[in-house]
């Protein structure tokens, strides 16, 4: 991005003076002088070399880890250098959501091409311009299900529990009733789903593959929430889709999910973006907006916001989500990296992350480690039980530059994509038998 070039001195007095003012005080005349600010105490600037040479020390601080088994929400996978070049663009990167829409053509063909590509990789009919993050898209989607009759939500236990707690937040916020349906083996049983659904449940929420990894019986837990009149959310990991059904072949009614592995870096937990999308009978109820295509006066392709049925300035009173924007330049982010890649390019990366997974879950079977899942399947995480001390086991594996699992309910969840190479399993590998003097 170009560099940001203030205004001089001279530009700024020609511009009062445009105005008729003399000073920027007299912008301020309208607040009471009592509550202006006038001194906000701040330390002395540093030059270009010295803010470098901070940031540096500060960045000393942070500890890279060449070799990561961690997912748990968020995956390390290789971008390809083309998603940074493009999305940094200064023309990309300063655009902001469009609220005098039509003028904003580039934004809203980045837009539309980002849903129809959600679209195409949910197997759905609609998709809105994004949301916040994954959490905030199966909370608003359980709103989109209420009816007059029908309120209440069943949420599988083995959903990611930050999912979970939004979900249950927001729910609190409007009194609806939450039941969390407990898991057995890291799955959900469609049994137990049909035994606490009634007539009042709107909602059925699983994800899959679960925080645990596992594939959910999706045809079964379909079939027992339609029987009961109730619609399905499925939470899916969009580079999963590249090989497993879509939540569209499943007959699902909403499918959401977090879209920071298409080409987003970690970067502390964001910024992120939450992918929505669902058949067409529900597209009045998607919150945020959604970009159309049409034709202007002379014929000329062009691109609309067709839509914004639930936001809160457009409604006011009447708004049943408070989204009102998007994330535009994630948005983007995913778009270009699903446009790097091609199909074809991630069914591969899906493949190779849910290989690695399983070689490492069969070397780590001979050290001792048995799945808490049994033989269901899993696509690129899973969870062991663990011969020692968790903590103790992820402090040794840390010492040697590998960030392992995850502590989970005393044993680890593990996570490999494609950037796991056989050397760094078979590293892990060495490193875990040393700690259980094997």
């Amino acid at each position: 991005m170009g560099s940001y070039i203030p205004a001089t001195r001279e530009e700024r007095q020609a511009m009062l003076q445009a105005i008729g003012l003399t000073s920027t005080d007299q912008l301020f005349d309208v607040v009471p002088e009592t509550v202006r600010v006038k001194d906000l105490d701040l330390p002395e600037g540093l030059s270009e070399l010295e803010v470098s040479r901070k940031m540096a020390d500060l960045a000393e601080k942070n500890r890279v880890f060449r070799s990561v088994f961690r997912g748990a929400g968020a995956y390390r996978h290789y971008i390809p250098s083309i998603v940074k070049t493009v999305t940094s663009k200064e023309e990309f990167l300063t655009a902001y959501t469009p609220y005098q829409a039509e003028i904003s053509q580039g934004v809203l063909q980045s837009i539309f091409e980002y849903q129809t590509q959600i679209c195409e990789l949910t197997g759905m009919d609609v998709s809105n311009a994004s949301v916040y993050d994954g959490a905030t898209a199966a909370a608003e989607a359980i709103f989109m299900c209420q009816e007059r009759k029908r309120s209440s939500v069943v949420v599988s236990g083995a959903a990611d529990p930050q999912t979970l707690a939004v979900i249950q937040t927001y729910c609190e916020s409007r009194d609806v009733p939450v039941t969390i349906l407990p898991v057995d083996g890291c799955a959900t049983d469609p049994e137990a789903l049909k035994s606490v659904l009634t007539k009042e449940t709107a909602a059925v929420y699983v994800q899959s593959p679960n925080y645990f990894g596992v594939l959910e019986d999706m045809d079964a837990l379909v079939a027992a929430a339609h029987e009961a009149g109730a619609k399905v959310i499925m939470g899916a990991n969009p580079i999963s889709l590249g090989l497993m059904k879509t939540p569209g072949e499943y007959g699902v009614d909403i499918a959401v999910g977090e879209g920071q592995p298409l080409g987003m870096p970690l970067s502390f937990g964001g910024p992120y973006l939450g992918y929505m999308a669902c058949k067409q009978a529900m597209m009045r109820k998607l919150p945020g907006r959604i970009v159309g295509q049409t034709s202007d006066a002379e014929g000329r392709r062009c691109f609309v916001l067709t839509l914004q049925a639930r936001e809160q300035h457009i409604r006011r009173e009447k708004a049943s989500s408070n989204i009102c924007s998007n994330q535009a330049l994630c948005a983007m982010t995913a778009s270009v990296y699903l446009a790097a890649v091609g199909p074809r390019g991630l069914r591969q990366v899906a493949e190779t992350c849910a290989a690695h997974a399983h070689y490492l879950a069969g070397e780590l079977a001979k050290l001792g480690f048995s799945l808490r899942s049994g033989e269901k399947p899993f696509f690129h995480e899973f969870l062991t039980d663990c011969p020692v001390e968790p903590e103790k086991l992820t402090a040794a594996l840390e010492a040697k530059g590998i960030l392992g699992g995850l502590p989970v309910d005393g044993g680890i969840l593990w996570c490999c994509t494609e950037l796991n190479t056989k050397a760094d399993m078979d590293q892990l590998i060495a490193v875990i038998g040393e700690v259980l003097g094997k």
